[in-house]
């Protein structure tokens, strides 16, 4: 593809001065579906050059740099072994970069990558582009369906947590209980479609407007099945592509998220390239929001 300005040009070596850093969390243990999300990095990184750079919307070409920080060494963990190693691969690299997006790996990854912005968690916010509230009990240990509520019975208060795009017939009547005894901010799907993705991302801007850092959690489950085949949580009725797009833009861009994760792709869930080229507009995406700060 010479001579087409692609998301793979941006990309430089981890020691680069770069603004924004890419870390992988090839996490796949403690997955409730068990798959192979540990492939999503590496995938990602491939299918870059398939993205451009420019957009006819705005006209304006991408230009930030994005330093490759490489995979975290997690290989044969299981979630409550690769949290110091995933902790420490987001504390490392939050210090160098103004935005690390945190390509997983199952949702398991969120938990330290919000314990890795090594801040009193009554600072911290949480942002969630989800369909399930992950508020599985924790009794029989960390899994991709309990991050949020490992995180709450760390100490981060449900008045720091907002979550979008929750789905029905995905859930059960205690999470939502739960979610809502905490304190969280509930939008669901069909308050996303009634009132537009930005009145809900808003809304949960507004709910976390007092804290210093905002963590922004992408489980792509969010989107339709139809658009997003290989998550193992999608459903029929999701969030389209183009509003998940819009939905990350408007997050990447606010200048207290200092990472954006992307969990639940499990490539070999599609045998085409659709979650691949959605996966990396993703990072189109956040760059895009970025340059808007």
């Amino acid at each position: 593809m010479s001579g087409w300005p692609n998301l793979a040009d941006l990309i430089v070596g981890a020691d680069a001065a770069a603004r924004v850093a890419l870390v992988g969390a090839p996490l796949a243990a403690g997955s409730v579906t068990p798959g192979h999300c540990d492939q999503a990095p590496a995938l990602l990184r491939q299918t870059l050059r398939r993205i451009g750079r420019y957009n006819v919307e705005t006209q304006r070409e991408l230009s930030t740099l994005v330093a490759d920080r490489g995979d975290a060494n997690i290989e044969g963990l299981s979630i409550e072994e690769a949290t110091g190693p995933l902790r420490g691969a987001v504390r490392s690299s939050v210090g160098r970069h103004e935005l690390t997006l945190l390509v997983g790996g199952n949702n398991a990854v969120t938990r330290p990558g919000v314990l890795g912005l090594e801040l009193p968690l009554e600072r911290v916010g949480l942002v969630t582009l989800d369909a399930h509230f992950d508020m599985r009990d924790t009794g029989e240990g960390l899994s991709n369906g309990n991050p949020v509520r490992a995180l709450i019975e760390d100490g981060l208060p449900g008045a720091n947590i907002a979550q979008v795009g929750l789905a029905s017939f995905a859930n059960t009547r205690t999470m939502h209980e739960d979610a809502l005894a905490a304190g969280n901010l509930v939008i669901t799907m069909s308050e996303v479609r009634s009132d537009g993705i930005m009145a809900a991302i808003n809304r949960a801007l507004a709910h976390v407007r007092h804290c210093d850092a905002i963590f922004v959690d992408c489980d792509i489950d969010v989107v339709d099945r139809s658009q997003f085949p290989a998550a193992p949580g999608g459903r029929p009725g999701g969030m389209a592509a183009h509003v998940f797009f819009a939905a990350v833009r408007r997050l990447a861009a606010e200048p207290r998220v200092p990472v954006i994760d992307l969990t639940e792709w499990d490539p070999p869930l599609d045998s085409t390239d659709l979650s691949a080229l959605t996966a990396g507009r993703w990072v189109a995406e956040c760059l895009a929001g970025f340059e808007m700060r």
